[in-house]
């Protein structure tokens, strides 16, 4: 179990392994994030299922940094990791990455305000049997195979992809950092990020490249 600060950001899914850049303004969230430095707590960013408490959009800088901005309900499966504070500007503007370490399951609010903050439970994925980790073998190969082929116009991320540490990343690494790469609807995202089942994950990334 885990205490985890939340900060829910419609559209925005992450996934375990990778780094998420933010540009923090909000005053609750700036309190947030000194919070989690503070008291070694985790950090969340995850998508939202709703608007808790719609606000009006700010028109000035000065505006944003001295007010909330709208409320959201974060779904309940998540990836979390330390922070790491980058910059503050002169006006108080936070510039940080979460380091997103693992995927959580959302069991119940510690604490709402000014920020919520969760007790969360790890959220793995099931074991694999040794037909299932070869057929998720062979799903991580053709992936990779069809994003070579199709990334021939961006050599850069061809020759990120043919790196040796890509053809020998395990398939739930290689999901969930290819995951942060690519960018599918926001609702695939939660979808792919809340299953725990490795090769249904590698079949519906397979799946919507399949269809670009």
């Amino acid at each position: 179990m885990a205490e985890i600060a939340i900060f829910p950001i419609p559209n925005c899914t992450c996934f375990p392994g990778t780094v998420m850049p933010l540009h923090v303004f909000e005053p609750r969230y700036r309190s947030m994030v000194k919070h989690c430095l503070d008291n070694d707590m985790p950090m969340a960013v995850c998508h939202t299922q709703k608007v808790l408490k719609a606000v009006e959009q700010k028109a000035t800088v000065a505006e944003a940094l001295s007010s909330n901005q709208s409320t959201y309900k974060p779904y309940p499966v998540f990836s979390a990791g330390p922070c790491e504070l980058m910059a503050t500007s002169e006006d108080g503007r936070l510039a940080l990455q979460v380091n997103m370490q693992q995927r959580y399951r959302w069991l119940h609010e510690v604490q709402s305000l000014p920020f919520m903050i969760a007790e969360c439970e790890p959220l793995p994925d099931a074991p694999l049997s040794s037909e299932l980790q070869a057929k998720a073998e062979q799903t991580q190969e053709k992936i990779l195979h069809r994003l070579i082929a199709m990334t021939h116009a961006m050599p850069q991320l061809q020759d990120l992809l043919k790196q040796q540490s890509w053809q020998e990343k395990s398939p739930a690494d290689f999901s969930f950092e290819l995951l942060g790469l690519l960018r599918f609807g926001a609702e695939d995202m939660q979808q792919m990020l809340e299953m725990t089942q490795v090769n249904d994950r590698l079949e519906r990334i397979l799946q919507l490249i399949n269809r670009l």
